[in-house]
């Protein structure tokens, strides 16, 4: 419970942000299960363990509670002759094969195929998907597309990206991002993870440390602003998977925010934190702290 809306802000944050307890179970799951990869994929395989690395919204530092998967991509070594003669052109025969050969490995009771990864389910809640990759030559990274082709895509250039943006600016771009979703998610999560933090990225020429105006600029500046480019330029116009009547709704949400916040920091300014805790925890959904 908080007086104001800055301890409530700060409350808030510490409640979002994925704690040192969760960051340890979180490392654990990612050993266990890459020792799994390791001894189902041995250096004298055809197809070989190379590397992981925590992607998504952990691997970027903009994960918010609970955190119930892992994304990991893991890069597989296939042999030329192999790859050209069965993988090149059907992805998921690999992918399959995959899942088939960490069945077996794995102590875990189920492990199951999610598109365009293999899921380790846990009874913990706290699953691991596992993106196995091909490296090209280029240094970018072939991934099943779920339909049999494959995706070129690269997490490093998207992680240097954000850090580099975080960087350049004066303040926490990935708290703010962590705030925007929680209002996703408190509105029908209609915005994908990652295309709602390159759409908070590409918000401000300057930041501060005022998260409550921070979140209002967002909310007025893509509204009707919704199409940002993949900054590692593999997937064009981020935007694309939502329709028109999407597109509409979102925009509705986020002039409501836009609406409310503007309340919210009048109300704050006259001092009465009690309206402005209640309008930001209709913007951020119940996690927000109530007012007291």
């Amino acid at each position: 419970m908080a007086t104001t809306t800055v301890a409530a802000f700060n409350e808030f944050d510490a409640k979002v942000k994925p704690s040192n307890a969760t960051w340890v179970k979180v490392y654990e799951r990612r050993d266990a299960v890459v020792n799994v990869i390791k001894a189902a994929f041995p250096a004298s395989n055809d197809i070989r363990y190379q590397s992981h690395k925590i992607i998504g919204s952990l691997g970027r530092n903009t994960a918010c509670n609970p955190v119930d998967d892992v994304d990991l991509m893991v890069h597989l070594h296939v042999d030329p002759d192999l790859w050209n003669r069965r993988y090149r052109d059907n992805s998921s025969d690999y992918l399959y094969r995959v899942r088939k050969v960490l069945n077996e490995y794995s102590p875990v009771r189920k492990v199951g195929s999610r598109g365009q990864a293999v899921r380790f389910f846990y009874a913990d809640g706290l699953s691991v998907d596992v993106a196995p990759v091909e490296k090209y030559t280029g240094g970018d990274y072939g991934i099943p597309d779920g339909a049999g082709k494959w995706l070129t895509t690269n997490p490093n250039k998207h992680e240097t990206c954000l850090n580099d943006r975080n960087s350049s600016l004066v303040g926490d771009l990935k708290k703010v991002i962590r705030f925007a979703k929680k209002w996703n998610k408190a509105h029908s999560s209609r915005l994908s993870s990652f295309h709602l933090e390159m759409l908070v990225a590409r918000t401000y020429g300057t930041l501060g440390n005022d998260s409550r105006k921070a979140l209002r600029l967002f909310f007025d500046y893509n509204l009707h602003n919704l199409s940002v480019q993949d900054p590692a330029g593999f997937s064009g116009d981020l935007s694309g998977y939502l329709n028109w009547a999407a597109k509409e709704a979102v925009n509705d949400s986020l002039k409501s925010a836009r609406d409310r916040a503007d309340l919210a920091l009048a109300a704050e300014k006259r001092g009465d934190h009690r309206e402005a805790a209640r309008l930001w925890r209709i913007i951020l959904g119940d996690s927000f702290p109530a007012y007291g």
